[in-house]
């Protein structure tokens, strides 16, 4: 079956800025399915845009930031 948009639901969803990136953390549910934890980066460009990239290594700050954002992240789930 092809991937419906309309089918995933976004139950929880929070950003963290740094320094020319940002790191968001969401719990998505797919077609009433098993509730999914997301974590995504994204990086500033030159022209002051926001492109995917791979989360990765994450830096102390980072991590210090984000792990507030998880727990609540786990409590939509």
């Amino acid at each position: 079956m092809p991937y419906d948009q309309s089918l995933d639901k976004e139950l929880f969803k929070e950003s963290k800025e740094f320094d020319g990136t940002r790191v968001t953390v969401g719990v998505f549910q797919y077609n009433e399915g098993e509730k999914k934890l997301q974590i995504v980066r994204e990086n500033r460009t030159q022209s002051d845009e926001w492109r995917f990239a791979k989360v990765g290594r994450m830096t102390k700050a980072e991590v210090e930031e984000v792990i507030p954002v998880l727990t609540k992240a786990v409590e939509h789930m």
